[in-house]
């Protein structure tokens, strides 16, 4: 999904239709368009709520899921190496 950013909300009441109308459209508009990559934050620790099918990269040093820094993927109950 596309980044969406907020713009000011107008101070004038009228003008609020308009402007809920065009970031609605953007909102719609970036949920539609897909990305062209996918960037991950290094994790320095566990995530606290972990789900089948999360993809972390690990920092490898403060946190090790097991094979160092890299990519892991979380699958039935335990971080899998990705590379």
């Amino acid at each position: 999904m596309s980044q969406y950013n907020p713009s000011n909300v107008p101070d004038a009441a009228a003008a609020l239709p308009a402007y809920l109308r065009l970031e609605l459209e953007q909102i719609a508009r970036a949920k539609r368009e897909p990305d062209q990559y996918l960037y991950l934050d290094t994790s320095y620790a566990a995530p606290k709520k972990l789900r089948d099918g999360m993809v972390v990269l690990a920092d490898g040093t403060t946190w090790n899921p097991g094979s160092g820094a890299g990519f892991y993927g979380y699958r039935a109950g335990a971080w899998r190496f990705l590379g």
